[in-house]
């Protein structure tokens, strides 16, 4: 056998000069699938809102000098806002529940919330219409109960939106919650109780500034993705309450209009890259590490 000293081996160079290249090799089919399945589409959309039915921008003028459509952007930012929200007021309790309940109840909850996934989400909203609407069982058990007098408008309408749309973001605010909350070093906690603290300024001043890059990065991910929704506010929500993509739908379903479709799409896809941008500037890995 033989033992290469240092004198020997290879200079440090000229190892990145081969580890550099094999690196970007492997990469390769990651950006191929990139640039075919989002690159692509995306600059084909950008050339159809800004080429289709005449070239300039007047899509984009039509688009957001409408009122109509500027009501349907503001009902896009308020439901997705809302659903943010009530996920987060209840996402945050359940996470901190799961990271100090036992291992065992844990993983019944887990498996709980991952059933919830993994259930087709045109079967969960069809279940939704079924308990909320007038006749459905959450009227009944509410009137016999003797809570109400009549049945409540659940359905067609924002509330019916909020329901649904929260039921089916909750895992995407819980499973990043319970991984930043079960970093947290309990001792902490016990350490401000030790020196007076009360249990509200535990939360405030501890567990939530801790827990803070979860909540954030939650919060993004159910804004982003309540923003392009589109089954769970067509059927609970109505016409009355049409979101953004429905409105991306009827341009290029309905109307054929692919230049005001590429138009919407693309004012959605700036937003939710601003969102990841402020995001990354204020929770980002450097932004982290600073701390």
């Amino acid at each position: 056998m033989v033992l290469l000293t240092e004198r020997d081996s290879p200079p440090r160079t000229e190892k990145l000069r081969l580890v550099r290249p094999m690196n970007f090799a492997l990469t390769v089919p990651a950006l191929l699938l990139l640039v075919v399945f989002f690159i692509l589409p995306v600059l084909s959309l950008l050339l159809r809102s800004v080429m289709e039915p005449e070239p300039g921008l007047g899509n984009y003028a039509a688009l957001l000098g409408s009122t109509t459509y500027l009501k349907i952007f503001l009902n896009t930012f308020t439901v997705s806002a809302l659903v943010t929200a009530v996920t987060l007021a209840i996402g945050f309790p359940v996470a901190w529940a799961l990271a100090i309940m036992p291992s065992r109840l844990s993983s019944i909850v887990f498996a709980i919330l991952l059933l919830s996934m993994w259930t087709n989400l045109l079967t969960r909203t069809y279940a939704w219409m079924v308990l909320l609407q007038r006749t459905g069982v959450i009227n009944k058990t509410l009137m016999g109960l003797g809570l109400i007098s009549e049945p409540l408008p659940l359905v067609n309408n924002l509330t019916g939106v909020t329901i649904g749309m929260t039921y089916i973001m909750l895992p995407f605010i819980i499973l990043p919650l319970y991984g930043v909350i079960r970093k947290i070093d309990p001792a902490i906690l016990q350490a401000a109780a030790l020196c007076g603290a009360t249990r509200w300024q535990a939360l405030t001043r501890i567990l939530i500034p801790l827990a803070a890059p979860g909540m954030v990065s939650g919060a993004l991910m159910v804004f982003v993705m309540s923003l392009g929704y589109f089954v769970t506010p067509a059927l609970l929500g109505g016409t009355a309450n049409m979101m953004l993509a429905e409105l991306i739908a009827q341009f290029v379903q309905s109307l054929v209009n692919w230049g005001m479709g590429g138009a919407a799409a693309l004012v959605l896809l700036v937003v939710t890259l601003t969102l990841y941008a402020i995001q990354l500037r204020l929770f980002g890995p450097t932004r982290m590490e600073g701390r």
